[in-house]
């Protein structure tokens, strides 16, 4: 399978090695979904006091962490992994986790006074990171079977009636939004996007109809706000609560997280229509969004914990300076000279951990966990002798 973002050019002659063109597009969306992550953390403290604020927050939830899952799997291999790739599992997902978790500890123990260590309970943002890992453990199992995608899909229904799958390890979330990772491979593992050629010049058309769409989501969230409200839709769009803790205890509560699959899928859609296709100043950030997912969530405690966000009116001014900051601190948090400081902490490479230290930095690139391959940057290990 090819690199992330990247596509095969073919050599002009038989002795010159095959070079790899990335395709800016999958760096673009994977930093413009980044920043929505930035922003519906952001705009958390608005919707207690803002009806604008929640319906924004609904229309978002309905499809970012969908979007960045489907985007994950598309570039995840389903063959039997390689012993680098096994390592990588560890390097740039467990270990980060461990690390993180310590940090999220220590920092709750400094400005709280108190802290309860439980590695089983993901923090915060931390249960993507987790959830990436085992989306790749079992990826290759689920390539196995003959309707992979369908039986993600039962097992992301089927787990809201088990009130005994929790978030322990992120487990509830994580076979919620499975069928999603899972479509993000199956486009990749038949050509879709190239057969369609989904990655072309759009139509005009085609971007006024995905606007349309996800405006018409926006509208419908502030519309029926009080529905919404009233069946906690919120917490539904999180897929991580059993059906029944959602006040959903009849037998076609399952019907909801189809309905609410299939809304994440068609706005998914819309989403990807509009972004750009081209290469821009800031393309190249896509290429490291686990920087800013893992570092973010630091800037914004002092926000979240300190209640600053509450009560500011009026809507129409702090709703967009919270959304301008959120694409700042998206930016900053990208940039090299945050990456210099804190690529032990979000790449590390223990080569100490390994029997075979040099399984820690095989290769000449380094792998973002959501699957974006990139030139390695200050590369201290030396390359294998042959």
């Amino acid at each position: 399978m090819n690199s992330a973002g990247a596509e095969p050019i073919q050599p002009t002659t038989g002795s010159v090695p095959r070079q790899r063109r990335r395709v800016p597009f999958w760096d673009n969306a994977r930093y413009v979904c980044i920043v929505l992550v930035v922003l519906g953390h952001a705009i958390q403290r608005l919707i207690y006091d803002s009806d604008i604020a929640m319906a924004f927050y609904l229309a978002l939830y309905a499809f970012h962490m969908p979007a960045f899952a489907i985007i994950s799997g598309y570039f995840s291999k389903s063959g039997s992994p390689t012993r680098v790739q096994m390592a990588r599992v560890i390097t740039d997902i467990l270990v980060p986790y461990v690390i993180f978790e310590l940090l999220w500890t220590l920092t709750k123990w400094l400005v709280e006074g108190q802290a309860t260590p439980n590695i089983t309970k993901p923090s915060w943002t931390l249960w993507f990171l987790l959830a990436l890992g085992i989306f790749r453990l079992v990826l290759p199992y689920l390539a196995l079977l003959r309707w992979p995608l369908l039986w993600t899909v039962v097992i992301s229904i089927g787990v809201g009636y088990l009130p005994n799958v929790d978030s322990t390890f992120s487990l509830s979330r994580t076979l919620g939004l499975l069928p999603f990772f899972t479509l993000g491979w199956w486009l990749r593992e038949h050509d879709i996007v190239s057969r369609l050629g989904l990655l072309a010049r759009r139509p005009w058309w085609s971007r006024v109809l995905a606007a349309a769409v996800l405006a018409a989501a926006g509208f419908a969230a502030w519309f029926w706000l009080d529905v919404w409200e009233r069946v906690d839709l919120r917490h539904w769009l999180f897929y991580e609560d059993s059906y029944a803790d959602l006040g959903g205890e009849q037998w076609w509560a399952g019907g909801m997280r189809i309905a609410l699959m299939a809304l994440a899928v068609v706005l998914s859609a819309a989403f990807f229509t509009l972004i750009p296709r081209g290469t821009y100043w800031w393309t190249a950030f896509g290429q490291y969004t686990m920087y800013v997912f893992l570092l973010h969530s630091f800037v914004l405690y002092p926000f979240r914990e300190s209640g600053i966000l509450r009560d500011l009116e009026p809507t129409w001014l702090w709703l967009p300076l919270v959304t301008a900051s959120s694409v700042v601190v998206a930016l900053l948090l990208a940039t090299k000279p945050v990456r210099r400081v804190f690529r032990p902490l979000v790449e590390p490479r223990p080569g100490w951990l390994f029997a075979d230290p040099g399984l820690a930095s095989r290769e000449g690139h380094r792998s973002d966990p959501t699957g974006s391959r990139r030139p390695r940057e200050l590369a201290r290990a030396k390359p294998r002798p042959e």
